[in-house]
């Protein structure tokens, strides 16, 4: 370290520092337990702004290869933690095989240690069943579409509220959200959001990242080709081009659309070579394509820590 950065290949920045620190701890020039150097010690060597480097390590950490301990820094996590946690499936085949030796011991049998897993999960979907959430957040793209993939097949309902209609109409929206089990949010809105529902109902914060996908497809974009980018809200298009600028694609020349009008938009889509939307106008912007144009949908997704989070509170309010 510094290993190299290059910033004309079409790969964002951060990738570039994730997967270079994934490499030197791969090859064993960072063991389990080595602390690494600091967001701004990093970013100052490898002359890449802070965020570069924050995204970076957020990512390693949210695929347990990194833990950041507050005070004392970052570390590389034991390589065989790191395995355990990509292979779910054999971590939990594992804690399993423990709970059965626990029921023979205490005299069941295997039959029997099946027939009780089968009930405490029938149990366990009846609850999540039962389970009231909503989903607070400032614009109409993000709300929908994370009302719907929050719910990772729980069976829990989770209703959207849009931040602006909950503000200007709290009388008529806050019975629904106190009344509820647990209120979800994104950390940019947490303080407002906890207190607009002041005390009794839980408040979570998750974190949203673009899809990495999509920051690649839009660094391959040739240099020259117009940008269109169309969404609903000036919120979305801002929060979009700061994820770009973080992940150092801030100098593209893209030109911004939230038009409803059929014909204005229809304008706007013909004069543009690439095409980014928001997932809730994809189809929309499709249908007026005539001709060969590339679309990217911009879409956001949930931290695996966020999910882990959102998990763990569910079981919490079982418990409670």
């Amino acid at each position: 370290m510094p290993f190299p950065i290059v910033r004309k290949n079409g790969i964002p920045l951060y990738v570039q520092v994730k997967e270079s620190l994934l490499t030197e701890i791969k090859n064993g020039q960072w063991k389990a337990g080595d602390k690494l150097p600091t967001e701004r010690e990093l970013s100052e060597k490898l002359q890449v702004s802070r965020n570069t480097v924050s995204q970076a390590y957020h990512e390693l950490e949210a695929e347990g290869v990194l833990s950041s301990i507050q005070g004392r820094g970052t570390f590389v996590c034991d390589r065989d933690d790191a395995v355990l946690i990509e292979n779910r499936k054999e971590l939990l085949l594992k804690f399993i095989d423990v709970a059965m030796e626990e029921g023979l011991q205490l005299g069941f049998s295997i039959d029997e240690f099946v027939e009780l897993a089968e009930q405490r999960a029938e149990q366990k979907k009846e609850f999540l069943n039962n389970i009231q959430a909503v989903f607070i957040e400032c614009n109409r793209e993000q709300l929908d579409y994370f009302a719907k993939k929050l719910q990772f097949g729980s069976g829990v309902t989770i209703t959207p509220i849009l931040l602006d209609e909950f503000r200007q109409n709290l009388g008529d929206y806050l019975p629904k959200v106190i009344s509820s089990d647990l209120v979800i949010t994104t950390f940019f809105h947490y303080d407002e959001v906890r207190e607009l529902v002041q005390n009794g109902t839980q408040v979570l914060a998750i974190a949203l990242d673009p899809q990495l996908e999509t920051i690649v497809k839009i660094a391959r974009i040739p240099q020259g080709k117009r940008i269109g980018l169309i969404c609903r809200s000036d919120n979305f298009a801002s929060k979009v081009m700061l994820a770009l600028k973080n992940a150092g694609l801030d100098n593209l020349n893209i030109s911004t659309s939230t038009a409803s009008d059929p014909d204005e938009l229809s304008g706007f889509v013909s004069a543009r070579d690439v095409l980014i939307v928001s997932p809730g106008r994809k189809r929309e912007v499709e249908s007026l394509i005539h001709r060969r144009q590339e679309i990217i949908e911009f879409v956001y997704k949930p931290d695996a820590a966020s999910i882990n989070l959102l998990r763990a509170a569910l079981i919490d309010l079982r418990r409670r």
